[in-house]
């Protein structure tokens, strides 16, 4: 459509170009049989014009533009028998066929694949063409026809300009529906204009007496001009927008020429019959005619007002309607926001509105915190489906005892919270008692028996602390109530804030501590026990503040594993181990360095680099180094643990060897000995018997000290404080030792002095 309309788009303009030359020229012609040649020419050259333009630019509806087309033939032809036929009433007739066929062009033309506006416009058109009508009956036909003496021989000449206006009425609902952006809509409207302006002239100069004036000349000229440029332009071929009910109000400043005609005509009326009555010529049609379309004007004007009226109601309805929907989905979206999509309990927003609202109207009552114990695992051994189902499961557990004015939301991913209302303490208490007695029992999930205890803390409500306070002591209690080993329940008290606090500033000195380099490492030999002899050191890290008493691990260690302060201080004991070890190894003493590595370290993804690196950077053979890991880093499960075998396995690969601290105190791990990448295992000191005849503990290290020699697996004791603890171990056939018996941990300056005379070996 867009290249036709580019290549068509010079016809227009040369058209347009060439009628205007005619225009001008018109009024020049002489004699007037030139005038009314140059108007038979120009409406031939339109017939052409529409043809070429239906067929260049190829219009999706055509019915418009081929009525157009009938007109103006007719109006050709009507042209030609005029001069031929002796009765101009018969050329009339003539005449009088092409304004059905304009105006059904006119009247199809904005609404051609739009029948839902078939019916619209008329109105509005109505209205506007009705008052100039009665504008134009006042002040020109009405002192011409009506008169006595000025009727004209040819009367039958009027009903031109009245069919005009019903033209130019069809002609305003063209440009009320289909816009003024179309030019052509607007170069026909124009069109209807100026043959309103050229017949109007004409029935003026025969009421006169003569012939066809010169205005009337050109304007015909000029009609046929404009509606073969609008058949030419590109725009007939566009279809037009629908407009809207308020476009359509608005349309040509449509309420402003409403209230100028309202106003306007009655007006005109007016002033015209107090001169007719004080000129003393009244006649019926003076007040019969005006006043009679003033009356349909108004009637168009009341019932343009009704539509307008249903317009309104139904953008009332409609936007009541919007209103609701809004509600419904602001309603929706909120209960969306405020509740957990898995459950469909109360979210943290809607737990912390709950409390707060609780504090202000100072509620007795609790906050009580669940966490499930152990959910972790379930998710990872059975799926997150299965866990999703089990949470579910909990909730309704859970939901079913939560009393009346009471709220149970889901926090995270396995904790819960419970705002208890209008209960006493030991009411609130008993309350969470049967919450651990309810999970205790097995959940059954798709085929699964599954157990997910709870650990619970509780904290009373507290109308002088703010919501995040209560929050913060409910936490305090749960991590209580976890450290304390689960499925059991913890009350919040002064004394866990106090150590909260007390962690929180041993963080930010031990923050300090390391920029500052407050610490230091210890070593405690490890010996053979077959000659006691020094075969290496067990780097232990401490804190001394300038001053201050040196603080021991068990008062620091926790905190850095909790902050992740570990993980800097692991990698810097690393690092000075390794240095001063490989140093002693250059002076002639060939002793190996244990270093304690924390879970959290064994977490980061680059550990076995930076274990290569120290090694790199030190100098310290691979096989002089042991890295002492807890039993519960291994036998775990889940992607963390099998990361931790990778840098193992790739740092045995080194050389590196690895070694289980404090065995046998947290799992029954000994049928994974086997298959870990381990090297030796340390017996934890809870196993040194104060009595060496005691059956039981003698019983359990020689199970140990058994299994690992069937493994090949090296075996070190720890807390070994008397000789007799010595020789219990040395018969056992355990290798090594350390402990008090044979020294402390001392500082690197004295390790060597503490031992002198002893030969050190490997």
């Amino acid at each position: 459509m867009a290249a036709r309309a580019g290549s068509a788009r010079p016809y227009w303009l040369w058209y347009a170009s060439a009628m205007a030359v005619l225009v001008v020229a018109t009024p020049f012609l002489r004699p007037a049989a030139l005038r009314g040649a140059a108007g038979l020419g120009s409406a031939a050259v339109v017939i052409a014009a529409l043809a070429w333009g239906i067929r260049a630019h190829r219009p999706r509806y055509t019915l418009a533009w081929r009525l157009l087309l009938a007109s103006s033939v007719y109006t050709v032809v009507s042209n030609v028998l005029w001069p031929l036929l002796t009765s101009p009433s018969g050329t009339d007739v003539f005449y009088y066929t092409t304004y059905p066929l304009f105006g059904a062009a006119l009247a199809v033309l904005p609404v051609q694949g739009r029948r839902h506006l078939w019916s619209s416009g008329y109105t509005e058109a109505g209205i506007i063409a009705g008052g100039a009508a009665v504008v134009w009956w006042t002040l020109l036909v009405d002192p011409l026809v009506t008169d006595p003496g000025r009727l004209p021989d040819q009367p039958h000449v009027a009903v031109f300009p009245l069919l005009d206006v019903l033209l130019f009425a069809l002609a305003l609902r063209l440009l009320l529906l289909g816009g003024v952006r179309s030019v052509a809509y607007v170069l026909i409207a124009l069109t209807t204009f100026t043959l309103l302006t050229a017949d109007t002239a004409y029935f003026v100069a025969v009421v006169a007496g003569g012939g066809a004036p010169l205005v009337s000349s050109v304007c015909w000229v000029l009609a046929n001009g404009l509606l073969g440029t609008a058949a030419l332009h590109p725009s007939m071929a566009v279809t037009q927008p629908a407009p809207t009910d308020a476009e359509v109000l608005e349309g040509l400043g449509s309420t402003r020429i409403y209230i100028v005609t309202v106003v306007a005509t009655p007006i005109i009326t007016g002033v015209y019959l107090l001169h007719e009555v004080a000129a003393d010529a009244v006649a019926a049609a003076d007040i019969i005619v005006p006043v009679g379309a003033t009356a349909v004007t108004s009637a168009l004007v009341v019932t343009r007002m009704r539509q307008i009226n249903q317009v309104a109601r139904r953008r009332a309805v409609a936007l009541q309607a919007s209103l609701t929907r809004q509600e419904e989905l602001q309603s929706e979206l909120r209960h969306q926001a405020q509740h957990d999509s898995l459950t469909g309990l109360p979210n943290r927003d809607l737990l912390y509105e709950r409390i707060t609202a609780a504090l202000a109207a100072e509620r007795t009552g609790a906050l009580i915190v669940a966490d499930l114990d152990g959910f972790k695992e379930i998710n990872d051994r059975f799926g997150h489906a299965v866990g999703d189902e089990l949470l579910l499961a909990v909730a309704g557990r859970l939901l079913d005892l939560v009393p009346d004015g009471s709220m149970l939301a889901r926090l995270d991913s396995d904790e819960f919270a419970v705002v208890v209302q209008d209960l006493d303490d030991a009411a609130c208490t008993r309350l969470a008692e049967r919450f651990l007695s309810a999970t205790r029992e097995p959940f059954t999930v798709q085929v699964h028996e599954l157990f997910a205890t709870v650990s619970l803390g509780l904290r009373e409500l507290d109308p002088d602390l703010l919501t995040g306070d209560v929050l913060r002591d409910a936490y305090l209690a749960l991590h209580a109530a976890k450290a304390a080993g689960r499925d059991q329940l913890t009350r919040w008290a002064p004394a866990l804030s106090e150590e909260k606090l007390a962690v929180s500033r041993t963080v930010e000195r031990l923050r300090g501590a390391i920029e500052r380099d407050e610490l230091v490492v210890h070593y405690q030999p490890l010996v053979r026990l077959a000659d006691e002899r020094m075969t290496g050191v067990e780097a232990l890290i401490r804190w001394q503040p300038p001053g201050e008493p040196m603080i021991p691990p068990d008062k620091f260690i926790a905190a850095a594993e909790d902050s992740g302060l570990i993980v800097p201080i692991g990698t810097w004991v690393l690092h000075r181990a390794c240095e001063v070890v490989a140093g002693w190894q250059r002076h002639g003493h060939p002793v190996a360095a244990s270093v304690n590595v924390s879970p959290r370290q064994l977490r980061e993804p680059d550990f076995a680099a930076l274990v290569l690196d120290a090694l790199r950077t030190s100098g310290l053979p691979p096989a002089s180094l042991i890295l002492e890991i807890t039993e519960g880093v291994l036998v775990a499960s889940g992607a963390v643990t099998e990361q931790t075998i990778r840098h193992l396995q790739t740092l045995r690969a080194r050389g590196v060897r690895v070694a289980i601290d404090d065995f046998g105190t947290g799992y029954s791990s000994l049928a994974y000995l086997r298959d870990l990448p381990i090297d030796h295992v340390k017996i934890d000191k809870s196993f040194m018997p104060a009595d060496a005849g005691d059956p039981a503990l003698r019983a359990m290290v020689k199970a140990i000290v058994d299994l690992a020699a069937g493994l090949r697996l090296g075996t070190i004791a720890e807390g070994v404080e008397t000789a007799g603890q010595a020789a219990f171990l040395r018969e056992l056939g355990c290798e090594r030792a350390q402990g008090y018996y044979y020294s402390r941990p001392v500082p690197e300056a004295e390790v060597l002095a503490a031992f002198l005379g002893h030969k050190s070996v490997l």
